[in-house]
């Protein structure tokens, strides 16, 4: 089996070792390419982020925003009217769509946001794709009293016009970002220049598991509460642990927050990829189906790059995803057979959007939506052999866990304008 598409079945001892890495290498993935100016500054922030993880006061103030400001534990929602679509198995949603600000962005950016406090700094910066860590960071600028900045690409203010408004009315200064795909790649980039330059004031409040060491490690780290709660509520609803976890792959925060909990249990593990128009096509973000090993945004990853080793340009409808990088900890899942990292179209999405909203009332992420159309693909893969093999299975005994990881508010002008509901000319998708 394709290390980069199969999951080998590994020891406990060895998957127990996995959940005990913490960089700054992955494998032969991750490390630190970076500036000079940017070495103390990392390093300042690996030392605090080791202080804070041993401090209780810190932990309980984690907990306590968590607890009263963010709304967590999120709850765990059954959907058997969509997972009738899914070959009849079980489909459970871990429901980060429900955290205050609409996405599991939060968990990390609070997290930070008390680092930043802890270390005396008083602006934080940020890049975003579709907008959530963008929200989610200025929210948690207004609550600790924070300058902030969110770099932007042009063409995501343009598609994630509610969410600019958003951060605006928040307090940030939102600065779309022209140069190369003007999407988040783009972003990151302007990003890393304005923390360079104003590195003793400011903080980096980077969103997800990517980046230099220690961000994969920090970010992952403020994420894991995603699936130690799902673990836990699973268990008490079933008694037993999921099938398999799936959750979508852009840098891969939240799959990454979702996976970890169950990296020493017999689960299956899915990261579902943006393929685009397909992965034939050349417009696709699938960077671990079809990328290489690269250095992209201070990390050796897996990467879309062209012969010569220059990255080339990603394409999704999910502005969240459309990112031709991974986080280094994903690339080691996948080459070690840990993970299996699938790619989804954006029709195939899209379709899985609509389905969800139809079946149970819920309007996911378009980013959400990639995990969505995964587990209606592996649910009726594994119903399929479960009727066919010599030892048949009752479908609705195998349960899915998949990972909400936003609400759809954002993307209702794109789905509106995908699937015809509404004039074209009435959906303005304005530049503010």
């Amino acid at each position: 089996m394709n290390s980069r598409a199969g999951a080998a079945e590994m020891s406990t001892e060895a998957a127990h070792a996995l959940r005990e890495a913490v960089g700054p290498y992955f494998g032969d993935f991750g490390g630190r390419f970076v500036p000079e100016a940017l070495i103390a500054a990392l390093d300042d922030l690996t030392a605090a982020w080791e202080k804070a993880k041993q401090d209780p006061e810190f932990g309980e103030r984690l907990a306590g925003l968590h607890r009263d400001y963010t709304g967590r534990p999120s709850p765990v929602t059954e959907v058997p009217r969509f997972a009738a679509h899914a070959g009849g198995v079980r489909v459970l949603l871990k429901r980060e769509d429900l955290n205050h600000t609409g996405s599991h962005k939060i968990n990390n950016v609070l997290g930070q946001a008390l680092l930043t406090e802890m270390v005396g700094k008083t602006r934080v910066i940020a890049e975003t794709g579709a907008g959530q860590h963008g929200v989610a960071t200025a929210t948690a600028a207004a609550l600790f009293g924070l300058e902030c900045t969110i770099y932007m690409g042009e063409e995501d203010t343009r598609r994630q016009a509610l969410n600019v408004a958003r951060m605006r009315l928040l307090g940030a200064e939102v600065v779309p970002v022209s140069t190369g795909s003007r999407t988040l790649k783009d972003a990151i980039n302007e990003a890393f220049r304005d923390w360079v330059a104003n590195v003793d004031t400011t903080n980096y409040v980077f969103g997800t598991v990517a980046g230099p060491h220690p961000f994969p490690t920090l970010v992952r780290d403020l994420q894991k509460i995603i699936g130690e709660e799902a673990r836990a509520q699973v268990l008490d609803r079933l008694g037993r642990l999921p099938d398999a976890a799936v959750a979508c792959v852009g840098g891969g925060s939240n799959a990454m927050g979702l996976f970890h909990a169950f990296l020493d249990d017999p689960v299956r593990l899915i990261g579902c990829e943006a393929a685009g128009d397909g992965v034939d096509t050349g417009r696709h973000a699938a960077t671990i189906t079809a990328g290489d090993p690269g250095v992209l945004h201070g990390a050796r990853s897996y990467l879309l790059q062209d012969e010569d080793g220059q990255t080339i340009e990603s394409h999704s409808i999910s502005a969240g995803l459309d990112y031709p990088g991974v986080g280094p900890e994903h690339s080691w899942l996948a080459s070690i057979g840990r993970a299996e990292y699938r790619p989804v179209t954006d029709a195939e999405a899209m379709n899985a959007f609509e389905l969800l909203c139809r079946t149970e009332g819920i309007i996911p992420a378009i980013e959400s939506a990639h995990a969505l159309a995964g587990a209606l693909r592996l649910g009726n893969e594994l119903a399929d052999a479960a009727a066919s093999g010599d030892d048949r299975t009752d479908p609705h005994e195998i349960v899915l866990l998949v990972s909400l990881s936003g609400r759809g508010d954002k993307d209702v002008a794109t789905a509106a304008t995908w699937f015809d509901l509404v004039d074209p000319a009435d959906v303005k998708e304005e530049s503010l």
